[in-house]
């Protein structure tokens, strides 16, 4: 039935692929000061969070096609993709826009938890608006994900791999260590066009790398 999807998904749309460069050590800073709290934070919430907060500002990328019409979903309800040991399934953060970092990552601990012993429930799997794939611990660079139909997005995270890149210090240019992920947007060419794909993309990373995430 994913395979199903999956073929039906590509010849029902249009897909186009966009990639950003994140430099992701203002969210490992924060990281690190959370687990001196004694809290331990993946990746996986932080982009979450920045997605959510560029739906608001972009809400096409919150929508479904039905026929020939677009609906934009006022709620935001994510879907991540959660690996098992009888495949992918993707259980859906219900209104992730009302929810803090730390309720993020709690959810997603909770569905990782209950995924691994196969107790995710049927509902948990239905209604998402758009989706967040994640490669894991194994994980490579980037990747070219699939839109999970009738979603018109979908974000994959790369892998967070340290990197010697050039950056601004003190107003000079300098050769830093830091760590850096690549991000890729799968969109619907039907409804989402160039600009507000990457548009919404560029925010994401603006999100992550100002590493403003209270709670």
């Amino acid at each position: 039935r994913i395979a199903e999807h999956m073929v039906m998904s590509k010849r029902t749309s249009p897909h186009v692929h966009t990639f950003a460069e994140v430099d992701m050590h203002r969210v490992a800073a924060y990281r690190e000061a959370k687990k001196r709290e004694g809290i331990s934070l993946t990746y996986l919430p932080f982009v979450l969070l920045a997605t959510v907060r560029a739906l608001r500002e972009f809400p096409v990328m919150n929508a479904s096609v039905v026929g020939e019409s677009t609906v934009i979903k006022k709620a935001i309800h994510i879907g991540v993709a959660v690996d098992t040991s009888r495949g992918l399934i993707v259980p859906v953060i219900r209104d992730a826009d009302k929810k803090t970092l730390l309720e993020i990552s709690a959810v997603v601990e909770d569905f990782a938890s209950r995924a691994a012993a196969h107790r995710i429930l049927p509902d948990e799997l239905a209604g998402g608006t758009f989706s967040i794939s994640n490669p894991g611990p194994k994980g490579n660079l980037f990747g070219t994900p699939i839109i999970s139909q009738p979603q018109v997005g979908i974000l994959r995270m790369g892998q967070v791999v340290k990197r010697p890149v050039v950056a601004q210090l003190g107003g000079e240019d300098a050769i830093v260590i830091r760590p850096m992920m690549y991000l890729a947007l799968g969109y619907d060419h039907r409804v989402i066009d160039g600009v507000t794909g990457n548009g919404f993309l560029f925010r994401v990373r603006e999100i992550l790398e100002a590493g403003e995430f209270p709670g």
